[in-house]
């Protein structure tokens, strides 16, 4: 992908922004996993909150989905 950020391969940090080209990669799922523990899954509501957070970056992201694991 020349003209952006590889979601499938390159390096993802916390400051790492969530743009149009988001998807949800196993590079990223390693992402979380190394963020938040090997229990870290997907749901629906969560991957709709990826895709409706366009400019955030992947740390607010980790805290939304801690935010909805205390919920929970």
């Amino acid at each position: 992908m020349a003209d952006g950020f590889d979601w499938h391969c390159d390096p993802i940090t916390g400051g790492t922004v969530i743009d149009a080209n988001y998807r949800n990669t196993q590079n990223v799922r390693r992402f979380f996993k190394a963020e938040i523990g090997e229990h870290f899954k997907f749901d629906r509501p969560f991957m709709a909150w990826m895709k409706q957070h366009r400019g955030a970056r992947m740390a607010e992201a980790v805290s939304e989905w801690r935010k909805r694991e205390q919920a929970r």
